[in-house]
């Protein structure tokens, strides 16, 4: 069976906050912030609604695509955030 990763964009309540991640379980993962299991950044800033994501089948091209992501300016995140959701809802709950 194939693997799935996964580059993805989460946000604070408010979207004030843009965090940038990977992860080969990004069901997982969203728990993960959600119940403030990883420590640092994301459970400072309450980061834990997801607002975008892209699929990969290797790992090293998601790995690629986060690292191009977390070089950009704030206004380019959120042009590619509203692209596939401009009301910046929580995917993780659909």
């Amino acid at each position: 069976m194939q693997k799935t990763f996964y580059v993805y964009i989460a946000t604070n309540k408010r979207n004030t906050v843009l965090y940038t991640g990977f992860t080969s379980n990004l069901e997982n993962r969203m728990w993960q912030h959600k119940n403030k299991i990883i420590k640092g950044f994301t459970e400072k800033y309450n980061v834990d609604k997801l607002v975008y994501y892209e699929t990969f089948s290797m790992p090293i091209d998601a790995i690629a695509a986060e690292k191009t992501i977390k070089g950009w300016i704030r206004k380019k995140k959120i042009d590619l955030i509203k692209k596939t959701n401009p009301e910046f809802r929580d995917l993780s709950e659909e």
